[in-house]
């Protein structure tokens, strides 16, 4: 075989490319020259050269040469000749494709001839750092450890790369997010509704538990299961009374009363009466039990037969539901014969009907239970509520027999009933009804200046047969609304109301002329064509009905500042219990000193400390104060020290209101563990 005419590059003379000629040392500049602009070492034997303007003369000269003919070409040491082919081993036909990591599918031997992608910036992933302030992994090294590679927050890793670990201690990452929770730089943000360490607990919340951290894994026998929300991060100071407004009046704590804790006497009076009014039945009482109510109670004052409003003798009675347990006022109409059904199906265009002041319905129903064919309307209950003619027209009886007619009514209060008798006809006119029994004997008194219209429906199923327009019949509400007004500022009962410009003329004498403008408009008819509304009548009035919002606001104020007097009382009626299970107990397990030995015995001095108090006289002390003062500290459990003497007087302790709570809830539990399930508190 012939060989190749050429030498191949590894029998080549390997020749580097020609360098220049060393120059002396007196030919180049000294460098401290360049620098500094002067040589010490100069006199001291310095081999360069320090004259300046011969510094760039070698460059000038090499400039100036030109090229030798006779140097040899340059050929670099590493490139392989062009006529030598590659060789692949036989291995290599087996080897698996190269796959670049991170990447799913293989790289094909050659690409497709495709267009260069464009930028678009919608199609970049969002950048999320791999640091997570709200890891609990993060904590400060060791003194002595190794400190461990983090990968900073703000480096962007791509998707596939592997990250590179820099070595950042972990106090410089705390030093660089301040006390507030985000970074110096505004890089990181702290979100603390998103944190994941901030999951409010689910275990439900007893406020009344001594221990809110057994909750989870117990179930308390002492208090009624609650509903599960989270729960406050630091315990409420329950024996704290929040003196919440609005204040009146701007007394010294030296000018209050204990009472002052409490409901005021006159409020609580009255509620304790509605209450018990409430409550009450009657024994032996011949009443039937309808379908689905039991327990009625008559309510009316008067036996006699009244049919002058609706055409039939009325009774109203109170009764419970057996369905649901609630009272329900039940409004009879005696020997009335249904003779359509559609008319007591009317009943439900009422439930569409939701004022304040018109007392709602719920049903209507027929029975035979009181031995005659009766309408019985069911209705919401009012305990203790009067109509208007009780309570301002008709004369009370004196002392001796005599009749003592009621006071007239003032003008502000006669505004008040007028802007609530708008404000029930503007609801039911809206709901295209009609009240048709706007009277003083069915507008009832429900509490102190606050009215309702009552049984709105009883007519239109009454009355169902003869269709009359739903206009004409709100006209006649506004004029059945001027003679109500005409009754209750004359004092005179509607039927004894004949003579109308009489009436007029008494009433201008004590009322002012607006009033007497405002009853004239509703007693005026209107002509045919034209029509009056209530709308028109309400912005008439319009200055009146916002006092008596005014009013009705300072009522609600007054009753949510006293309901907040009594949101924490009822943690002494809790104590006080407690205390009357340990105390004096005579037999608790085989022991019947239990109530004297031990901390009990404690317990029993605080009850002598708290309520058994003489003076030096050896009369009892009756402070109430002192006994809600010392209850209240041992249900909070302040670290206040108290002396307790024994009744001998031979053995006094030092004790702790901590002490006392601790040992409270130790001998409680006592109790309930020993409890029959079922039988607890």
């Amino acid at each position: 075989m012939a060989t190749s005419r050429y030498q191949t590059a590894e029998m080549r003379r390997q020749v580097g490319s020609p360098r220049p000629k060393t120059r002396e040392n007196k030919e180049t500049l000294c460098r401290n020259v360049l620098i500094y602009g002067h040589c010490r070492y100069e006199d001291q034997g310095c081999s360069f050269s320090h004259d300046q303007t011969k510094g760039n003369s070698p460059q000038q000269d090499n400039s100036k040469k030109a090229l030798n003919v006779e140097s040899p070409s340059f050929t670099p040491s590493l490139l392989q000749p062009i006529n030598k082919k590659p060789t692949f081993s036989s291995q290599a036909v087996t080897a698996p494709s190269f796959t670049p990591r991170g990447l799913g599918a293989a790289t094909p031997s050659t690409l497709p001839d495709t267009e260069a992608p464009m930028f678009n910036p919608a199609s970049i992933r969002e950048f999320t750092p791999s640091f997570d302030l709200s890891s609990s992994s993060v904590r400060p090294p060791l003194p002595d450890a190794p400190t461990p590679p983090l990968l900073y927050p703000s480096t962007f890793v791509p998707a596939g790369a592997h990250p590179i670990p820099i070595s950042i201690p972990l106090t410089a990452v705390a030093k660089a997010v301040s006390t507030n929770g985000t970074s110096q730089d505004g890089t990181v943000t702290y979100d603390p509704f998103g944190m994941s360490n901030q999951n409010m607990a689910t275990t439900p919340f007893n406020p009344y538990a001594e221990d809110h951290n057994a909750m989870a894994g117990a179930q308390s026998t002492y208090f009624q299961t609650q509903n599960a929300f989270a729960a406050p991060l630091q315990p409420l100071q329950h024996h704290l009374y929040a003196p919440i407004g609005p204040y009146r009046e701007d007394l010294m704590p030296y000018h209050r009363l204990s009472h002052e804790f409490f409901l005021p006497e006159k409020l609580r009076e009255e509620m304790q009466k509605k209450s018990e009014a409430a409550l009450q039945v009657m024994p032996n009482s011949q009443l039937p039990q309808l379908e689905n109510y039991h327990s009625l109670v008559a309510l009316d004052t008067t036996h006699r037969k009244n049919a002058n409003i609706f055409g039939y003798p009325s009774w109203v009675y109170k009764a419970t539901s057996s369905k649901n347990g609630n009272l329900y006022c039940l409004r009879r109409l005696e020997g009335f014969r249904l003779t359509n059904e559609h008319a007591i199906r009317s009943v439900k265009e009422w439930k569409r009907v939701d004022n304040a002041n018109v007392v709602s319905i719920h049903d209507a129903f027929t029975t035979r239970a009181f031995g005659d064919s009766s309408l019985i309307f069911v209705q919401d209950y009012h305990p203790l509520s009067k109509t208007l003619a009780e309570a301002h027209l008709t004369p009370t009886v004196a002392a001796g027999g005599r009749f003592q007619p009621k006071p007239p009514i003032t003008e502000q209060v006669l505004w008040g009933y007028i802007s609530q008798i708008a404000t029930a006809l503007k609801s039911i006119h809206d709901n295209n009804l009609a009240a048709r029994c706007v009277d003083v004997s069915k507008i009832i008194l429900t509490d102190k200046n606050r009215i309702r219209l009552n049984a709105c429906s009883v007519l239109d199923v009454v009355h169902f047969d003869v269709r009359r327009p739903v206009q004409e019949l709100q006209q006649e509400d506004l004029l059945h609304f001027g003679r109500t007004l005409l009754c209750l500022a004359t004092g005179t009962l509607p039927l004894q109301l004949a003579n109308l410009n009489a009436a007029m003329e008494q009433m201008s004498r004590t009322y002012s002329a607006e009033m007497r403008d405002t009853i004239t408009w509703l007693l005026t008819p209107t002509p045919a064509p034209a029509h009056k509304s209530i709308d028109e009548f309400i912005q008439g009035i319009a200055t009146h009905i916002v006092a008596a919002f005014d009013q009705s606001q300072h009522r609600a104020d007054a009753l949510n500042s006293e309901l907040f007097r009594e949101l924490e009382n009822g943690r002494i009626a809790r104590l006080m219990m407690k205390l009357g299970t340990v105390n004096e107990r005579q037999e608790f397990e085989g022991d019947r000193a239990w109530s004297e030995n031990g901390e009990r015995y404690m317990l029993k001095l605080f009850r002598d400390y708290v309520f058994h108090q003489v003076d030096s006289n050896g009369n009892p002390v009756m402070d109430i104060g002192h006994m809600i003062r010392c209850l209240n500290k041992l249900d909070a459990g302040v670290d206040e020290r108290i002396c307790l003497t024994s009744r001998d007087e031979q053995t006094s302790f030092v004790v702790s209101y901590k002490e006392l709570k601790k040992q409270l809830v130790n001998a409680f539990n006592e109790l309930i563990k020993a409890a029959k399930p079922g039988r607890t508190f």
